[in-house]
């Protein structure tokens, strides 16, 4: 019979990192060997289920009966915050099929791996160009703001048709809305001023379109301006941050470890590919896990979930589960089997847009290193300021010197 866990909660949720900053809250590493189907209270002392095991979130993720509808009692939300974000107006990664396969599909062809890898010379000439730059005249930048961010903020603008000129106010909106200490207000004000600005958008793409993501959105007539705004508000804020976080935490943690810089150094394309796959594992910067909640009774490695019970899958703790991955807490860029890691989630809400994530990690991290041979930290490790306020893990700023 399976067990029904402790009314007692292990854990509030969500818990600070420990002493490695690249390494999860030792709390979730504790939950996993413990009770890795445990019970948790969140900010606003309602009880969920954390999941930390990597087998058997890939179980809840592949399995239609725990819904991402975050309007369904019991939804559980990481923050007050992300509760008013995702509720004032959720996107189709917070609805279920077909409401989120109608809505999905119309962007698939977008993203397809063999459409993304068209962009390849263009992303190679921006990340030449913001090296370029980043380098002229000087030894000291922050990576952050000079490279890792610029990158996939101009690529994602490119591709939805939004001109990079916004990009203060569209990185300020966005820094906001992901803000774990954000009140509701501040985010829903965040959101609000974003979607207007795409909303209007949108309409003059009606009048005057281009070769840009909502522009077709626009032309083909399936959606009204408020619609194409909230899909490119998922767009553009997840195209950007998402991978330039993963960029300078990378980077930051390479620069930690020698071994694995060599490596990253000495990379053929193979080995590259094979690299990015073990960061992401390693990484994983999406800090507050997948949300979904059950439909009906549903046992998960031998508890029972009951049905309006809500359910937090750490994917980061899952992607340190050394019954997946022998030696998790050890960063191996030869480590076989390392695509096998949640970083984008898994079933059929996995990340839509993780060809154009791992394509720009791909380039990035090899042309800053090739052409940056002594790259180095420009202010102690101990003195980088890491993302714990966010839901997006990185670093606020990343001094480097060469």
């Amino acid at each position: 019979m399976p067990a029904t866990g402790s009314p007692t909660p292990l854990l509030d949720v969500p818990a600070a990192r420990g002493g490695c900053p690249f390494d999860p809250p030792p709390a979730y590493g504790q939950a996993r060997h413990e009770h890795p189907v445990a019970r948790v209270r969140l900010w606003d002392g309602t009880e969920s289920w954390m999941l930390t095991r990597h087998e058997d979130i890939r179980t809840v993720l592949r399995d239609r009966r725990f819904s991402a509808d975050a309007r369904r009692a019991g939804f559980p939300f990481l923050t007050e915050g992300r509760k008013a974000l995702t509720t004032d107006h959720p996107t189709f990664i917070r609805m279920d099929d077909p409401e989120h396969a109608r809505l999905r599909r119309m962007l698939t062809a977008d993203f397809m791996i063999r459409k993304v890898e068209t962009l390849r010379p263009q992303v190679e000439r921006l990340a030449g160009e913001l090296l370029d730059a980043m380098t002229e005249g000087r030894h000291e930048a922050d990576l952050v703001a000079e490279f890792a961010l610029p990158l996939p903020s101009v690529v994602i603008c490119v591709l939805l048709g939004v001109p990079y000129s916004e990009h203060a106010f569209f990185q300020r909106c966005s820094s906001t809305m992901l803000r774990s200490d954000a009140s509701p207000q501040e985010v829903t004000g965040a959101q609000k001023e974003l979607l207007d600005f795409l909303a209007e958008l949108a309409r003059a793409k009606r009048a005057d379109p281009d070769d840009g993501i909502l522009s077709r959105l626009a032309q083909e007539g399936e959606l009204d301006d408020d619609e194409i705004a909230s899909m490119g508000r998922l767009l553009l804020v997840a195209g950007h941050e998402t991978t330039a976080n993963m960029t300078a935490l990378s980077v930051a943690a390479l620069l930690q470890n020698p071994r694995e810089l060599a490596r990253m150094r000495a990379a053929g394309p193979q080995e590259t590919e094979a690299a990015v796959e073990e960061l992401l594992r390693y990484l994983s910067v999406v800090q507050g896990g997948v949300a979904r909640v059950a439909t009906e009774d549903v046992e998960v490695g031998g508890t029972l979930i009951r049905a309006g019970e809500g359910v937090l899958c750490m994917l980061n703790e899952a992607n340190r589960d050394e019954d997946a991955f022998p030696g998790a807490d050890e960063l191996d860029l030869a480590r076989p089997g390392s695509r096998r890691h949640l970083a984008f989630g898994f079933g059929v809400h996995q990340c839509l847009g993780q060809p154009l994530a791992r394509l720009e990690l791909r380039v990035a991290i090899p042309a800053l290193l090739r052409r940056l041979p002594g790259l180095r930290l420009a202010v102690p490790f101990e003195e980088l300021p890491f993302r714990h306020d966010m839901l997006v893990y990185g670093v606020h700023r990343l001094p480097v010197a060469w």
